[in-house]
């Protein structure tokens, strides 16, 4: 394949190919833009020549919000005359994306970044989208760990006066969760918060009350809520001790 060229063209020099298949919403054409405006187009165009023309093969959403926006010019890779075959591979590779986000890490990068109507005026994400990812950092199910003995902790309560110290009420469990898991529990967790309203205690309350509430519709579901017995439970915990 011939050296790659970086250039600045024309963004009317350019046409589509007739085969791409990525699609992006009104909504996230218009987040395209935002960031255009805000950033600049960082990413070039990539470019291929045929019969003399210089056609996409990656990056046709991005020339369309440059020519929407009026700009003069835009940064091309050109791969120069390549085969159909070779195109495609690029163009698929150009939308593909080979690694995936720690979700703490990522959370804590977008809150450093703004706040979520900022975000989302110019990142490919919604607000239920924002809510899952933030709330990771709050409810942080994969950076937990589990003991051998599957023993709970209590929750560390503030010195008090002797006359006045109220009875403890909740524990914290600790257990640990593969990332793609603690994704999915954590998006579980935050629909089941807004579906039954569970706002009015602390974070972590709120992430137990809907963990709880997830178990008992499952165990509903399948008609055990009341058929579980002291001693099943204690064996079960044994099980896991082992």
């Amino acid at each position: 394949m011939p050296q790659p060229q970086l250039l600045n063209i024309a963004p009317h020099e350019l046409q589509a190919n007739s085969w791409n298949t990525n699609f992006v919403s009104p909504d996230n054409e218009a987040k395209l833009e935002e960031s255009i405006k805000r950033n600049g187009l960082f990413k070039p165009v990539v470019v291929r020549e045929v019969d003399g023309v210089l056609e996409i093969i990656g990056g046709e959403h991005r020339w369309q919000a440059a020519v929407k926006l009026g700009l003069s010019e835009i940064p091309v890779v050109n791969l120069g005359p390549i085969d159909d075959k070779r195109a495609k591979e690029i163009s698929v590779l150009d939308n593909a994306r080979y690694g995936a986000d720690d979700t703490l890490s990522f959370a804590e990068l977008l809150k450093s970044m703004g706040d979520a109507n900022e975000l989302q005026s110019f990142l490919p994400y919604g607000d239920e989208d924002l809510t899952t990812i933030f709330s990771s950092v709050n409810i942080a199910l994969d950076d937990l760990e589990i003991d051998g003995n599957f023993e709970t902790s209590e929750i560390e309560e503030a010195p008090e006066p002797p006359a006045a110290k109220a009875p403890k009420t909740h524990t914290v469990m600790r257990f640990k969760l593969s990332l793609r898991d603690a994704e999915r529990l954590t998006a579980l967790i935050s629909r089941t918060q807004k579906a039954q309203s569970f706002t009015d205690a602390d974070d972590l309350t709120n992430a137990g009350d809907a963990l709880v509430h997830l178990l008992i519709d499952q165990f509903d579901v399948k008609g055990l809520q009341d058929q579980i017995t002291d001693r099943e439970l204690d064996t079960a915990l044994a099980e896991i001790a082992e």
